[in-house]
């Protein structure tokens, strides 16, 4: 059983982000699953075009920022500004309040930057707690936020380049890599078509297939054999094949 300080940020003795992921992996196998069936060398590079696209795209963004903070973190800010003026504060020193939210109250501490929602000391981003205050003191919005959030950081993030591949021709391969034999490996190939699909994890239900045709699950609108619905009441048809044999055709004389 995992303990709580292994998976909660809350309980963590060190400071984590605040997005969790089963596996990175499945993020990248996603994005590249039908790359995979290139060879080795045509698929390192489509990764390399991947990342130079993306770090292009991010700092492309962060160069045009016109806000002091990143674009998620300004929007961050104004929904709990918008949540902050509904409540109240009572003074307790120099540094610390009493914000009243609703039927609870909640100890800031602005020297600290702490409060008792723990969202101020986890994000290192003033939770709507502490907006209140600064709203009605002499303190700053962004003076509250780390400097890891600015505009600055995130430009700084992505401002390395990500060189495209050139021709082999062009390649510097150091003698020791290049008088070293790379021989296989020695595995055995099992018999039958390559897995295509990741297995499943525990827990991890398969997406089921379901037809537009008819609504029923486990197969799809090309091999549905359900009858057409005319009508909601019921009434329905048969379809034929195309090219019917005499026994196939039904006697529609009688």
């Amino acid at each position: 059983m995992f303990r709580l300080h292994r998976w909660t940020r809350s309980h963590s003795p060190s400071r984590r982000y605040n997005i969790m992921t089963t596996n990175i992996y499945e993020s990248m196998n996603a994005i590249l699953v039908k790359d995979r069936e290139l060879p080795i060398t045509f698929f390192v590079n489509e990764i390399l075009l991947l990342c130079q696209k993306w770090f292009y795209e991010l700092q492309s963004k962060a160069k045009d920022c016109t806000s002091k903070m990143s674009t998620d973190v300004e929007k961050k800010l104004e929904r709990r500004q918008d949540q902050a003026q509904v409540m109240d504060i009572q003074f307790t020193d120099q540094y610390k309040f009493d914000v009243v939210d609703g039927d609870r109250n909640f100890c800031v501490d602005m020297a600290l930057w702490t409060c008792g929602c723990r969202k101020f000391q986890l994000d290192q981003l003033p939770c709507k707690h502490a907006l209140v205050i600064a709203r009605r003191t002499a303190y700053e919005a962004y003076d509250l936020c780390s400097p890891y959030y600015s505009k600055d950081y995130w430009y700084e993030s992505f401002k390395g380049v990500v060189h495209p591949l050139p021709h082999i021709t062009q390649w510097f391969i150091p003698e020791h890599i290049s008088t070293f034999k790379l021989m296989p490996p020695d595995v055995r190939t099992t018999i039958g078509r390559r897995k295509k699909r990741r297995i499943l994890s525990v827990g991890e239900e398969p997406m089921q297939v379901k037809c537009s045709r008819c609504k029923e699950s486990r197969h799809n609108r090309s091999t549905c054999q359900n009858p057409i619905v005319l009508h909601p009441t019921g009434e329905s048809f048969t379809t034929y094949p195309t090219n019917p044999s005499s026994q196939d055709v039904p006697d529609l004389s009688s």
